[in-house]
């Protein structure tokens, strides 16, 4: 390689929204152009969730690679493949999973916090517990110098160094140290001011088309202190305001905030400037977006290209381990 080379994923469990594209999506285009990129879909993770419900899952996948492609993610460029078609993922998670202790799993952040807050779903599963070490196989397979995360999900990226520095001690040198690339993640709050999640129905999808961003924006939620139009406001409360920050010019920003705190400029209109400069900057990806839903046949070829070169670069790390841990017959 003469490039570092990048691995990042995302769970197939719903339509992707403006806060994937902000968050991930536009780094991994920008990422694609000096980096070697292994940008996968991450299938078996979803299950780790959602294992009772698996009938959207095909069709999440489907959508979430017709986005990838929509927002500049180029095969080209990147290597775009879906998890579960590389089963030495697997292989590498079982093999991993016997030298991973059991504290290290059960003090991962995440585990606790997730079990609380999905209180409607069984994640008293073996799967779910040991997600991390999945996610450890996934980035070391690939043996990727540099991993793309939120500040929130550096725990994760340290407990696989750990996993391949025990490994690493036990059999001999076989993975890298995978450095975080901390992503700045714009505060994207959702319709309703709450955080931006499916599950919230509070989200702005990549897919929504000009009339339902349009809708959206116009029920999103204000200042609630300004019930008239005539009442001053407080833009930094506003939801509207957040994503007045990112689609609008800095010049609107300015005067937006001013008005809104000085009564010049009433909810409704504020409401109109961002449903159309927001539709203006996600036009282009909504007509790349079109043509790419209409070549299914390119989106094949494009995973099975992509899966192809994943394969390969995965099953040459396996024979490494194999050899490393003495069980290549």
């Amino acid at each position: 390689m003469t490039k570092e080379r990048v691995l990042s994923g995302m769970r197939p469990t719903g339509k992707l929204h403006l806060g994937n594209y902000l968050g991930a999506l536009k780094n991994w285009k920008e990422m694609q152009e000096t980096y070697d990129c292994f940008f996968f879909v991450a299938d078996w993770h979803a299950l780790t969730t959602e294992y009772a419900s698996t009938s959207d899952i095909r069709t999440y996948i489907h959508e979430m690679l017709i986005d990838w492609l929509a927002v500049g993610i180029d095969p080209e460029k990147a290597t775009i493949f879906v998890q579960s078609m590389v089963p030495d993922h697997a292989v590498l998670h079982l093999l991993l999973s016997m030298i991973t202790p059991l504290p290290w799993l059960e003090r991962c952040p995440t585990y606790k916090e997730q079990q609380q807050q999905l209180t409607e779903k069984d994640l008293s599963t073996f799967g779910f517990l040991g997600y991390p070490v999945l996610q450890a196989a996934d980035i070391l397979i690939y043996k990727a110098h540099k991993v793309p995360v939120g500040i929130d999900q550096v725990p994760h990226l340290e407990l696989t160094r750990e996993i391949g520095r025990r490994f690493n001690h036990l059999y001999g040198e076989v993975f890298p140290d995978p450095q975080a690339i901390l992503a700045e993640i714009p505060k994207l709050p959702g319709t309703d001011g709450r955080k931006m999640s499916k599950s919230y129905d509070n989200c702005i999808y990549l897919s929504d088309s000009e009339e339902v961003i349009r809708n959206k924006v116009r029920n999103m939620m204000t200042d609630p202190q300004r019930k008239r139009r005539q009442d001053t406001g407080d833009p930094d409360v506003s939801p509207v305001f957040a994503y007045h920050k990112i689609f609008s010019s800095r010049e609107e920003v300015e005067r937006i905030a001013h008005e809104c705190r000085t009564a010049g400029i009433g909810c409704v209109d504020c409401k109109k400037i961002l449903a159309g400069n927001m539709i203006r900057k996600l036009s282009p990806i909504h007509e790349k977006r079109a043509a790419v839903a209409a070549d299914k046949k390119r989106i094949i070829e494009i995973v099975e290209q992509g899966t192809a070169s994943a394969a390969r670069a995965a099953s040459q790390t396996m024979a490494q381990v194999r050899e490393a841990m003495k069980i290549s017959f």
